[in-house]
């Protein structure tokens, strides 16, 4: 009873073609592949319930996406639970797009002129990676064999405080001006400067825990793990070339102590997070030079460093974790769509972005320079527009509809679990859940995928406090009570499952 069978895939899904990659402001188009750009899927079955895992190397999960993958695998095999698919997107800034050409929140190639370019089409690419990620999912299943599994964390220092807390009101400085679709500015700013002699403190604190849940064949041989750090893959971020980021340096370095094994990559709440170091920046310098040698790009060895520690707690974990391997678990795998309070546009937030948005239409495509530099430009202009436009569009809808929609995933493995959310969420709504999770271990994964819509940065009280990038009207559906709401009702289902 409750005999637990293990099933594993992955699929290379990097394309050489001329892809938008998405993640700044502005379009960029891939020149190639640094690294490969990769989907992974696990699943774990005990006969009553099932969870079935899927990562993905990119920016996120959208809603059009979610459908399709499901679509797909019910078309190949009906007998997989299509619903029970939990997809996570590890947040790298330099996967490719495989948004539809209609307008999104940032800027679409099919809205910005971009004659001397060329950019292959996001549908046709959504099409493959559809059916690579399908397919994944299909072969893990169909592969699913007798097996256990042992869980464990270690520390590895990754993610950072990147909010930057300021004693004054930035927006009140001498010649502050608000930069329309982008900034609402107050007393944070995202990446700010430290050196700043207003520089107070980091809005957040950081979290060094790695969640580690390994998978082991019949013979005990160690067969893949899921990896959960709480920080975007993002030390490449401004990359042409498409890449997985850090995690690409990670798997290299887990598989060359571990050999070929499968990793799942998961982003815990790290809304407030970056990997990048703010306040030490020449000490940091300085380390490189030495560790790695001089010349070297910062960005290249800011990902070897963190795989380095990354693969350091995979070891130091799975020594003592392997002493406790289950091979028969009870799996509940809960699904429930909730619905969390909107962050509500204000009367006159609405009339300041639609002067705003007047501002930027009056503004035009860049008539000079490159074509390149033309891209640029004329995207970060419409990005900016898209974003004032979908502000308003929030303010016309928000009576009728005051309640956002998302898809929630709560699993037991035995004593871990799992609990999802589609935001890049803020790291104190992690911990609220985890502080009260009556599990041992509880992975709290960010930026999963949910047919509703894009659910943006959810910022806590604090952060809604300080504004700046993430923390305001642009960057936010979800209001700081809505992430509590997210909290309350995930640890209710978290008790429920754990309940015999």
């Amino acid at each position: 009873m409750n005999e637990l069978r293990i099933g594993w895939a992955s699929r290379d899904v990097s394309t050489d073609k001329p892809v938008d990659i998405p993640g700044q402001f502005y379009i960029r188009v891939s020149q190639g592949v640094l690294d490969p750009v990769t989907v992974t899927a696990l699943v774990i079955d005990n006969g009553e319930d099932m969870a079935i895992f899927l990562s993905g190397d990119m920016v996120g999960f959208r809603g059009f996406l979610v459908e399709a993958i499901r679509a797909r695998v019910a078309k190949l095999n009906a007998a997989i639970p299509v619903d029970k698919i939990l997809m996570n997107a590890t947040h790298t800034h330099e996967g490719p797009s495989y948004y539809p050409s209609t307008p999104n929140s940032m800027a679409t190639p099919a809205q910005v002129p971009h004659e001397g370019i060329e950019i292959a089409s996001s549908d046709e690419y959504r099409e493959f990676l559809t059916a690579q990620a399908a397919a994944a999912v299909v072969e893990a299943y169909d592969r699913r064999a007798p097996g256990g599994i042992a869980f464990g964390y270690s520390y590895a220092v990754v993610g950072h405080s990147r909010r930057v807390v300021y004693f004054d009101d930035l927006s009140k400085r001498p010649g502050a001006v608000r930069v329309p679709g982008a900034i609402v500015a107050g007393h944070a700013a995202m990446y700010g400067k430290t050196a700043d002699d207003q520089f107070s403190h980091y809005e957040a604190g950081a979290d060094h825990f790695v969640n580690l849940l390994f998978t082991f064949d019949a013979a005990q041989r160690l067969t893949g793990a899921v990896v959960n750090v709480p920080c975007p893959s993002q030390c490449s971020e401004h990359e042409t070339r498409l890449s997985a980021d850090f995690w690409h340096d990670t798997r290299q370095a887990i598989r060359q102590r571990h050999g070929d094994i499968f990793i799942l990559p998961q982003c815990a709440a790290a809304g407030d997070l970056s990997p990048r170091v703010l306040h030490y920046l020449k000490a940091q310098e300085r380390r490189f030079r030495l560790k790695y040698g001089p010349g070297g790009r910062k960005d290249l060895d800011e990902r070897k460093d963190i795989a380095e520690r990354i693969s350091g707690a995979f070891t130091e974990a799975l020594e003592w974790a392997r002493k406790e391997i289950a091979t028969a678990l009870p799996v509940r795998h809960v699904v429930k769509t909730v619905h969390l309070d909107k962050r509500r546009v204000t009367p006159e937030e609405a009339a300041c972005e639609r002067e705003l948005l007047d501002q930027l239409n009056r503004q035009e495509f860049l008539k000079t320079g490159t074509p390149q530099e033309r891209l640029k430009h004329d995207s970060t202009l419409v990005a900016r527009r898209n974003r004032c436009m979908r502000t308003l569009a929030r303010f016309e809808q928000q009576e009728a509809e005051p309640r956002f929609p998302m898809e929630l995933h709560v699993l037991r493995i035995g004593d871990v679990a799992f609990a999802t959310n589609c935001f890049e969420l803020y790291m104190d709504f992690m911990h609220r859940i985890q502080a009260r999770s009556p599990f041992c271990q509880t992975f709290v994964v960010q930026l999963t995928g949910s047919p509703s819509p894009h659910g943006g940065y959810l910022a806590t009280e604090r952060g809604a406090w300080g504004k700046g990038y993430s923390a305001s009207i642009y960057c936010n559906q979800v209001s700081p009570q809505g992430g509590q709401e997210l909290v309350e009702e995930t640890v209710r289902i978290l008790k429920d499952l754990h309940t015999p």
